[in-house]
């Protein structure tokens, strides 16, 4: 029991890692903050009330749904708004066609290039671990003269579901602005 224990650990990173074909960016190292600038996509969109930390599995469904009736791969990563919860899934360039506009719960969204401060992180998709991450990436924020924070924090998920705790990778972006220059 104990080697297929084991064995099922070793490759359950590699079965999520199998869900998502593409990146829609590249992630943020853990431990590093940084700025980076998101590309324009074509996001699928679950919302609801409350906070997204009481309302995850709700959230996802409807979008896993979606998907898979519309034959569209799986694209890393998920962005979590976190108050008035809502989940994003980014649809890859090439499942463009596959998008079925707007269907029950999920509402498609073309959004502009972004700006955003970026921290990256390890660990579980906790209340805990997005406010810590929030709060130190806000405190480098707060370091910075040529940019400000221009909106409230998301979480940016890259791992699956199956992945264990110790292994799956996060991040939390604020929207930045660049501050006006001094004259």
């Amino acid at each position: 029991m104990r080697c297929a224990t084991v064995l099922l650990l070793l490759l359950l990173p590699s079965l999520s890692a199998a869900m998502a074909n593409e990146q829609a960016f590249p992630p943020t190292a853990s431990g590093v903050s940084e700025l980076k600038t998101l590309p324009a996509g074509v996001l699928l969109k679950s919302a609801g009330s409350g906070e997204y930390f009481d309302r995850a599995n709700d959230l996802f469904m409807p979008l896993f749904r979606y998907i898979s009736r519309h034959d569209i791969a799986m694209t890393v990563p998920v962005e979590a708004r976190i108050r008035d919860a809502a989940m994003y899934f980014w649809v890859a360039e090439s499942q463009h066609a596959k998008v079925a506009g707007n269907e029950g719960a999920v509402v498609v969204e073309r959004i502009p290039e972004r700006r955003v401060a970026s921290r990256g992180a390890r660990g579980s998709y906790s209340r805990e671990n997005f406010e810590r991450t929030r709060d130190e990436l806000l405190a480098w924020l707060d370091t910075r003269t040529d940019v400000e924070a221009a909106g409230d924090p998301v979480a940016v998920f890259w791992s699956g579901p199956f992945t264990p705790w110790f292994i799956k990778r996060y991040e939390v972006h604020v929207p930045v602005r660049f501050r006006p220059k001094a004259p």
